[in-house]
């Protein structure tokens, strides 16, 4: 499995940067068997649970892979993922460093050639056609561009417009990865992001912000549609879509049933909702994160990231479109 995306699959690739958007530091990673890691989590991401359930190990990030003395860690996947990156180039660039989808795609390219070498270039490309492409992109380029005071994006796009740009953008990233020899992709829809902490925290009366999800709707929308579009045109690929704005919402919305009884505020954090600012080095977690959906003021905790990784990988096609991951790793083309 070769994994692109943000912080919400990020395992360490920013470690080495000059950024902001970094989690290397207790308490992330507090549940974690290696304590942190960069994962922007307590312990699990969404994709190591998806991971464990295809059977794989934990995938290196690509900075552990391109440090290795031996190539033998990427030959079972990479995770490229990186805090603040989005679709688009400069979006996250607030945090300073990040790499973006498209250098993610580049750092890809840098693996195969390594990899090449090992297996030749036919056992490669039948290899790549068994692996799965997780990417899950787009959260940034709303919170970390479009819906920053300090971007002139908003005045450039009415909401409609960008979503069509960021999908004219993403179709071509990738048809890239197809080009480069990718079959079978998983891709993951946005997030609800109206109910996190920090969206929270902004409202007077710690209220959800729906406005935020109206922008994220034709998005996702257009991205399935993409799915669709690209389904028909890439010959023996198949690309599935992951509704994970359904997934989190469903939790939001009848928590008890999952086990959560804390919804508004993230389990580490500062300020109201424990999400003005996210979660810093060494701040004092709360004791139940089972109870609680959100980890900090951005992302979910270790149960909620496993919640979703079952449902990519075994849920129905009102979560995992048109087919789920277990389905897609067994399809033959």
């Amino acid at each position: 499995m070769f994994v692109f995306g943000d912080s919400l699959t990020d395992n360490g690739n920013n470690n080495d940067l000059t950024s902001l958007a970094k989690a290397n530091y207790l308490p992330y990673g507090i549940d974690f068997a290696g304590g942190p890691t960069g994962r922007f989590s307590n312990g699990y991401t969404m994709v190591d649970a998806i991971a464990e359930l295809l059977g794989l190990p934990l995938l290196p990030s690509n900075n552990e892979a391109s440090n290795a003395d031996s190539d033998a860690g990427a030959l079972q996947g990479v995770n490229y993922a990186s805090a603040a990156a989005g679709i688009l180039d400069n979006t996250g660039q607030n945090f300073v460093g990040r790499i973006p989808f498209n250098q993610q795609i580049k750092n890809f390219q840098t693996t195969l050639n390594q990899i090449k070498g090992k297996l030749g270039a036919g056992k490669l490309a039948s290899s790549l056609g068994r692996s799965i492409f997780y990417v899950g992109m787009g959260s940034n380029d709303y919170l970390n561009n479009y819906l920053m005071p300090n971007y002139n994006t908003r005045n450039e796009y009415n909401g409609d417009q960008y979503s069509t740009l960021l999908v004219q953008h993403y179709t071509k990233q990738l048809t890239s990865l197809y080009n480069l020899g990718a079959r079978r992709f998983v891709i993951a829809g946005v997030g609800s992001m109206a109910c996190i902490p920090n969206m929270r925290a902004r409202n007077p009366t710690n209220m959800c912000s729906p406005d935020v999800d109206e922008l994220i709707a034709p998005f996702n929308s257009k991205v399935k549609g993409m799915v669709d579009s690209l389904n028909a045109n890439l010959p023996r690929a198949k690309l599935i879509y992951i509704d994970n704005f359904e997934m989190i919402s469903e939790v939001l919305r009848s928590p008890f049933n999952y086990g959560f009884s804390v919804v508004d505020r993230g389990c580490c954090g500062i300020g109201r909702n424990r999400g003005v600012i996210t979660c810093l080095p060494f701040l004092r977690p709360c004791p139940n994160r089972n109870t609680y959906i959100f980890w900090d003021a951005f992302h979910p905790t270790e149960r909620v990231n496993v919640l979703l990784g079952k449902a990519a990988y075994s849920g129905g096609t009102d979560l995992a479109y048109p087919m789920n991951i277990q389905q897609l790793a067994a399809w033959q083309p």
